[in-house]
């Protein structure tokens, strides 16, 4: 694991969005936008409430998680001015919470991230928590 530096958990909270690529077993990857909020060197994503065509639990991705633990989390910024363009992608390994107090402190800080979390009912949802996190950057300046 190699800790955030202090620019880059910065951008990690100011992030609104992020793609979240899993791999099934034979290693077909499968990548979703997806909310999130991070504490202490982990990740969290609740599966939620937006329009799903899968049960919760029968998600490609909560699927490929169950065979194949590994992610890749990608926060990313765009400008025409190429000279601002930036890129954050953290690997680790992902895990579902299912219940517990850290998947009640996940929700919470989702919930204080995203106000539409505070209206929907997603109390007893799983959440993805990343650990293990390995972080590679580019275009990122420090002074930003």
């Amino acid at each position: 694991m190699n800790p955030l530096s202090s620019h880059q958990a910065k951008l990690l909270e100011s992030v609104r969005i992020g793609h979240l690529a899993t791999a099934d077993a034979a290693g077909t990857p499968h990548v979703v936008p997806v909310c999130f909020a991070a504490r202490d060197q982990f990740i969290y994503s609740v599966l939620d409430q937006k329009p799903k065509r899968a049960a919760l639990t029968r998600l490609r991705r909560v699927r490929n998680i169950q065979s194949n633990p590994q992610v890749t989390l990608l926060l990313d910024h765009y400008e025409e001015d190429w000279s601002r363009l930036w890129y954050l992608m953290i690997a680790g390994t992902a895990e579902l919470l299912v219940e517990g107090p850290e998947r009640v402190t996940a929700i919470a800080l989702l919930r204080d991230k995203y106000q539409q979390y505070r209206a929907m009912d997603i109390d007893a949802n799983p959440v993805i928590k990343i650990t293990g996190l390995r972080v590679v950057s580019w275009g990122l300046n420090s002074s930003d």
